[in-house]
């Protein structure tokens, strides 16, 4: 037991000294409060201040220990590295560095989940064997976590680009049929729906953006439906592409896929009570039907037990 405590001190003390040589020193610490400071208003408070010095100077920690940690799991292929910022961006992550971060993530959860599975098996007194099984179970948990966490942002964000495209179609519609360019159009809409649906909006300000920089309006709308990721978005850029390339009206092919899209929307609505009384009778059978058996057939299992109880009672007794 001595040497398994020493090697978890050394582990302990080697982890430490890492952090502490990627964390940044003293002096950059007071500069970067000194600059939040010069920023903020005179009613900001210290310690908001303070917080935000701190998750900043976090944020450069794991920005300088990105690179080291991401390079064991880092893509080999360009086909595998062109599908993982795919990925990211229909999350809505479309920084350059987003795939190094999400990579280095990945090996430091397995890290330290690693760890947690290596403290459990020593202080709960398991053979090394066991040790090292549930050590190597908690890093590969903790290395797949980020891969669920990954897939469930990209559901969310999926479904609320979804709820959103009828809704921002209409008002897409009015403001062509109004006299608006389609780019303009686009712009609008992405003003207007930022607060209610932030995703969908972003999405059409950055292609609108693209459009101004100089990229052609289909490109730029091809991009958008590949950063979404969701096929309803890639069915309206193939309309608008096909009526810009057909000459015929914009506003009535949006008109027709939204009521599509708000038709498709109450189907899947629909499905989904089909489903509830499906799914209801699992835990009807597990939970409510027992326990309804227990308190309408308990008192009579009882009395009949005490009643056959008393008759083999009686009928020995009269032998």
């Amino acid at each position: 037991m001595a040497e398994i405590g020493i090697l978890l001190l050394l582990s302990v003390i080697a982890i430490g000294l890492i952090a502490y040589s990627l964390m940044p020193n003293r002096r950059e610490r007071d500069e970067t409060v000194e600059r939040r400071a010069a920023g903020l208003s005179s009613t900001a408070k210290p310690s908001e201040i303070s917080r935000q010095a701190r998750d900043a100077a976090m944020k450069n920690m794991f920005e300088r220990a990105a690179p080291l940690l991401s390079r064991p799991v880092m893509p080999k292929t360009d086909s595998e590295q062109f599908s993982l910022r795919t990925r990211l961006a229909n999350a809505g992550f479309r920084r350059e560095s987003a795939p190094m971060i999400f990579l280095a993530s990945k090996t430091a959860a397995a890290g330290v989940a690693g760890l947690i599975g290596l403290a459990f098996a020593i202080s709960n007194g398991y053979t090394w064997n066991n040790v090292f099984g549930i050590a190597a179970l908690g890093a590969g948990v903790g290395f797949m976590f980020p891969n669920l966490w990954l897939w469930m942002a990209v559901k969310q964000r999926n479904e609320n680009i979804l709820h959103g495209l009828p809704d921002s179609l209409d008002l897409l519609v009015c403001s062509v049929e109004a006299g608006l360019g389609l780019d303009a159009a686009l712009l609008r809409v992405g003003d207007e729906m930022k607060f209610v649906y932030k995703e969908l909006a972003e999405e059409l300000q950055i292609a609108t953006i693209e459009t101004q920089m100089g990229v052609t309006r289909s490109e730029a709308l091809t991009r958008m439906a590949e950063r979404t990721g969701v096929s309803e978005m890639r069915a309206l850029v193939a309309v608008i592409t096909q009526a810009e390339k057909l000459g015929t009206s914009v506003a009535k092919a949006l008109r027709n896929q939204a009521e599509a899209l708000r038709t498709k929307r109450r189907q899947k609505a629909e499905e989904r009570a089909q489903k509830t009384a499906v799914k209801l009778m699992l835990p009807l059978i597990l939970f409510i039907f027992p326990a309804i058996l227990i308190v309408l057939g308990g008192p009579a299992g009882i009395k009949l037990s005490q009643t056959m109880s008393a008759g083999g009672s009686g009928a020995i007794s009269a032998k």
